[in-house]
């Protein structure tokens, strides 16, 4: 059984799991398939926005399909989020994504 089909078979079971949906949609962006990929992150950041881990990739989807004010907005919305965690490393990395497609 290949990656996804394992990780959609936990999901059945464990379908509010974040760090399944996360993983599964890391497995859609090997594959170049990005739609499937946003779709995850953006569901998994709407039940759950403290999962600081997907705004990178979520903002660097976006950055890929040419949605870079709506790629900033979600590096913004990650640093914000990671400040209120206290999780300085997912800051940083937010921040170099944030200030590498502003400046």
């Amino acid at each position: 059984m290949d990656r996804i089909s394992k990780l959609k078979t936990f999901l059945e079971s464990s379908p509010d799991d974040s760090f399944l949906k996360h993983a599964l949609a890391l497995e859609y962006i090997k594959l170049e398939d990005d739609a499937a990929a946003r779709r995850l992150f953006e569901e998994l950041l709407e039940k759950e926005p403290e999962y600081v881990g997907s705004y990178y990739h979520l903002g660097k989807l976006l950055e890929r399909a040419g949605e870079a004010s709506l790629a900033g907005a979600t590096y913004e919305k990650g640093m914000a989020m990671a400040r209120s965690v206290n999780d300085k490393h997912a800051y940083n990395e937010l921040q170099a994504a944030y200030e590498d497609l502003m400046y």
